[in-house]
């Protein structure tokens, strides 16, 4: 059982094409009853066949309780995201994009007494060469400066080291930072020394029997064999459910606790 001054959030990895949804669909009313999230938070930027996020799948994500839909370097990849990316507040992508560029960085809203933020930014080693994802977010914490609100953010990054950099730059100025974007979970979670909860990567939700979420035959025919393959998300076997699960003092918004979370389902058997 949780405790009441504990406020939970659970952040789940990419969401990477039908797998992804699948094992969400099928698992995440039980992680809810199980774990009692108070938030979560999702990656869907490789939701829609492994590349971008479409309007029918944000609604599905948010039907199913998820809160905020964070994203990255995939998500322009469908064309109708821009029908509806700047009315759809719970989606957001990284901060850090150029001014002027649709939809917003962070949400800000209210739960269950909590007054929340959530940003998502990417980072540039071997990404795109975008605006520095740490001034970005010394401007939105500036704006922010003396306010009472729990602060949480979502670094899609390639590099290891960038995301370390991360949150060591905002230990003790958010709440919690999250890598996202390589699909793999790392070991490192710990609470920082000035109290902000801290992991490099939280994994991802799709087939186990795949290359980060892609389909395997392919990858070795365009990694190894240098031939135009597009890559497809897999879909065959096992499926896995990865994220993390947060525990902050309600009141003092401190974290208590970071914890891995994988559930693994097969598809024989669902």
């Amino acid at each position: 059982m949780k405790a009441d001054n504990v406020f939970r959030v659970m952040a789940l990895g990419d969401i990477v094409g039908d797998a992804g949804r699948k094992v969400l669909q099928m698992r995440l009313l039980h992680l809810q009853r199980k774990y009692q999230p108070d938030l979560i938070v999702a990656n869907g930027e490789n939701a829609a066949h492994g590349f971008g996020i479409t309007k029918k799948i944000v609604e599905e994500f948010l039907n199913w309780g998820i809160d905020v839909i964070t994203a990255g370097n995939h998500i322009w990849q469908r064309k109708e995201i821009f029908d509806f990316v700047d009315t759809t507040p719970q989606l957001i992508r990284p901060l850090n994009y150029p001014p002027g560029t649709p939809g917003k960085g962070f949400y800000r809203f209210e739960k269950k007494g909590m007054d929340i933020v959530v940003v998502n930014i990417m980072g540039r080693i071997y990404m795109e060469p975008i605006d520095c994802p740490f001034r970005a977010m010394d401007d939105l914490l500036a704006s922010l400066s003396g306010e009472d609100v729990l602060i949480l953010v979502d670094f899609h990054a390639e590099a290891t080291s960038e995301k370390q950099l991360m949150g060591w730059h905002l230990d003790g100025r958010v709440h919690a930072v999250w890598g996202t974007h390589t699909h793999i979970p790392t070991a490192d979670e710990r609470i920082l020394p000035k109290k902000t909860a801290y992991i490099s990567d939280i994994g991802m939700c799709g087939a186990v029997y795949s290359v980060i979420g892609m389909n395997v035959s392919e990858s070795v025919r365009r990694v190894i064999q240098h031939l135009p393959v597009r890559f497809s998300p897999a879909t065959e076997g096992d499926l896995e459910l990865q994220g993390i699960l947060i525990d902050f003092d309600r009141r003092s918004k401190k974290p208590l606790l970071i914890q891995r979370l994988s559930e693994r389902v097969s598809q024989e058997s669902s």
